[in-house]
């Protein structure tokens, strides 16, 4: 065997440039086009950090204005769309039902093929824009709601709430929600934007890039792990329940999801700002008892394992204090993921290389078929 160093996950392997993102290892800080995205986060509204990453910069009045009335005429769902959703089982994950319905769309679109910048940005547009739709009918649908159509006099965000719930919720769940698509809406060469950017290096189309991307996304080791968190939280029940609960999951070495990132050392640096969000609900909802679960379970894993949360650790119990259920947490990454996936997608073609890794064969030498008697 050649001896050669092999790296598992591809880890410490840089593959290529990105302008996108990064994260600052002087400051932790993880910068969108330079930003760091608690500043975003806390100054600037969803949209506005959409057009920062497909654009890279933020938009003017203008700019804004016009953005925003484009992506609010592209919010309605076909009729189509709407039948293939209706036709997926509810025992199918809505993971399974985004994709599908990326899917359709991309089939329907007459312009698929064309992949030049300003074909490739009108189709970012139109997803970021139908995403919530599909999200909000399929949890609409899964529990025997009507659907809610959207209205173009209101922001990304409280539209989504309205399409989701039949209404517009107070200002601070607005403000948390929006708070938590800017955090998940770009994180470089993740799994499922480096699965968007192979995908597009073999001169796919974008949808075909998105659709493959929502399904790295939909594993527990990566975006689904903001469900995993909410199943662990179930499970304990109560901030009093933590010692004895982690004494059992560590002693099954299972993995506490969650925790840990690849890329941070030091802690997530998107934590703090989505807690912050996730204490304002928990004040609006009465929840103080989530709050002291979930600030149990950091300090015992702190303790324990010197390990620090993730974004996902403070996002699951965001989205259930705002009404989600669970199994819709890693399709809302979906909705605001799709803007970073899609800046990707647009840079990976503007100096394009297929991307294709060696492996190194640790199978059988190479040998032969024995030959057959004939008669």
């Amino acid at each position: 065997m050649i001896d050669q160093d092999i790296h598992k996950g591809l880890a410490g392997v840089v593959v290529d440039y990105t302008a996108v993102s990064k994260v600052n290892p002087e400051t932790n800080s993880l910068l969108y086009r330079g930003y760091p995205v608690q500043e975003l986060a806390a100054q600037c509204s969803f949209e506005e950090v959409a057009y920062l990453l497909w654009h890279g910069e933020l938009p003017d009045g203008g700019q804004l204005a016009e953005f925003e009335s484009l992506e609010r005429s592209l919010r309605g769902l076909d009729d189509n769309v709407k039948r293939v959703i209706n036709d997926l089982p509810l025992t199918a994950h809505p993971m399974d039902v985004v994709r599908t319905a990326v899917s359709v769309i991309g089939a329907n679109d007459p312009d698929a093929a064309d992949s030049s910048p300003e074909s490739n940005l009108t189709k970012s547009i139109a997803l970021l824009a139908k995403l919530p739709a599909i999200v909000a009918y399929d949890q609409r649908r899964r529990r025997g709601q009507d659907i809610v159509e959207p209205r173009d006099d209101l922001g990304y965000s409280a539209n989504f709430l309205h399409m989701t719930f039949g209404d517009v919720p107070d200002l601070v769940v607005v403000n948390a929600f929006d708070v938590s698509m800017i955090l998940y809406a770009e994180h470089s060469f993740n799994a499922s934007t480096f699965t968007a950017r192979v995908i597009t290096s073999t001169l796919a189309d974008l949808y075909s890039a998105v659709v493959g991307a929502i399904g790295a996304l939909k594993g527990p080791l990566h975006g689904g792990a903001n469900e995993a968190v909410m199943h662990t939280f179930d499970e304990i029940g109560s901030a009093d329940r933590v010692e004895a609960w982690l004494d059992a999951a560590l002693a099954e070495k299972r993995k506490i999801m969650g925790f840990g990132h690849r890329v941070y050392k030091n802690g997530d640096s998107r934590v703090p700002t989505m807690k912050t969000a996730l204490d304002t609900l928990a004040a609006e909802f009465d929840a103080g008892g989530l709050v002291e679960l979930y600030e149990a379970l950091e300090a015992a894993m702190q303790e324990r394992k010197n390990i620090k949360p993730n974004l996902d650790y403070p996002s699951g119990p965001a989205y259930s204090l705002i009404g989600y259920d669970t199994e819709m947490f890693t399709p809302l990454f979906v909705a605001s993921r799709v803007t970073g996936w899609t800046a990707h997608i647009m840079e990976q073609l503007q100096s394009n290389t297929l991307i294709r890794p060696l492996s190194l064969y640790n199978g059988p030498d190479e040998r032969h078929v024995p030959a057959s008697e004939k008669n």
